[in-house]
């Protein structure tokens, strides 16, 4: 039921409302202001006009006003506007992230560690200091035996000597105690060297030839190969330049015929009880302390070698 502006007026007064009326029959004024449009500077002729005059204005024509509210719309769009923009800004620090990988030329494997560089040769290790030969030595690919985590042993004893003991191949005892000739064999070495008057604190040097230890298929000590052998010759050559020792024991086989030039499996017999020379280097060559060990009948041929040893290593008599 609709009701007029005097009806409106008076239930105003009486504090009721607010009350909702048909569309077709609201006001100019009650339109205007549901539609959030400034309601126009009302006639005085018009506001007297009768309530009826409004009532009978088609709706149709009423209508129209509602589009005066429809230009606020376009101004919606702008928030997009914002989301265009920060969509870009975003791109360049996915870019950023990426990039870092690129910036490594100097890496080319897989898991960005710079890859093994070519060993050195022998005229480089022929002109190295200590601390240079040890570098070069720890990372070492001149051979296969570098590989599997095997660490390099050593040499040890008095940089400046006048012995050079030289020994075969690393053993599984060497490799555990982290210097060559160790263990058992190594004590023995101490005693031998003492009935000389010598020692590996004060005036001795002593390595092995094969610097990482050769592995048979179940893990046990093996002899080296003469390919082996070659590969760390220059090292050791490198030592005794090093040690300005004027004489070299060999302990062993395998050392006495690598540092003659003769095939590794030759009998230790026929080098021994002589006096050779390296160069201009005196070497004798005795039995491995690890064998006297196990023979000990061949002490006495040791004690002869040392004899030698001593009586040519240039202190006076």
């Amino acid at each position: 039921m609709s009701t007029s502006a005097r009806d409106n007026a008076f239930l105003q007064e009486m504090g009721i409302g607010p009350l909702w009326t048909l569309r077709d029959a609201m006001p100019d004024e009650a339109l205007s202001e549901e539609l959030a449009v400034p309601a126009p500077q009302a006639d005085p002729v018009s506001a007297a006009a009768p309530a009826s005059v409004s009532a009978a204005v088609p709706t149709a024509v009423i209508m129209p006003a509602a589009p005066a509210a429809i230009p606020a719309a376009p101004t919606m769009p702008a928030p997009p506007a914002v989301v265009a923009t920060a969509v870009p800004t975003a791109v360049p620090t996915a870019v950023t992230k990426a990039a870092p990988p690129a910036a490594s030329p100097a890496t080319d494997s897989a898991w960005g560690e710079e890859p093994p560089g070519p060993p050195p040769t022998e005229e480089e290790i022929a002109a190295m200091d200590w601390a240079q030969l040890k570098n070069a030595i720890a990372n070492c690919t001149r051979c296969g035996l570098c590989k599997g985590g095997r660490k390099p042993v050593y040499g040890n004893g008095a940089q400046q000597a006048r012995w050079f003991v030289a020994a075969g191949a690393s053993t599984v005892s060497d490799e555990k105690e982290r210097q060559p000739v160790s263990g058992e064999p190594g004590k023995l070495l101490a005693n031998m060297l003492a009935a000389v008057e010598l020692s590996r604190d004060s005036n001795v040097y002593v390595t092995n030839l094969i610097k990482c230890r050769p592995t048979s298929a179940n893990g046990g000590d093996r002899a080296p190969s003469a390919e082996e052998a070659l590969a760390c010759r220059p090292y050791l050559d490198r030592e005794l330049a090093l040690s300005g020792a004027p004489l070299v024991l060999t302990l062993g086989q395998i050392a006495a015929n690598a540092l003659q030039g003769k095939p590794l499996h030759e009998p230790l017999a026929g080098s021994r009880g002589q006096v050779h020379e390296v160069g201009e280097v005196k070497l004798v060559a005795t039995l491995h302390p690890g064998e006297l060990l196990r023979r000990g009948a061949d002490k006495a041929l040791a004690w002869a070698d040392l004899c030698l040893a001593r009586a040519h290593d240039g202190r006076p008599g």
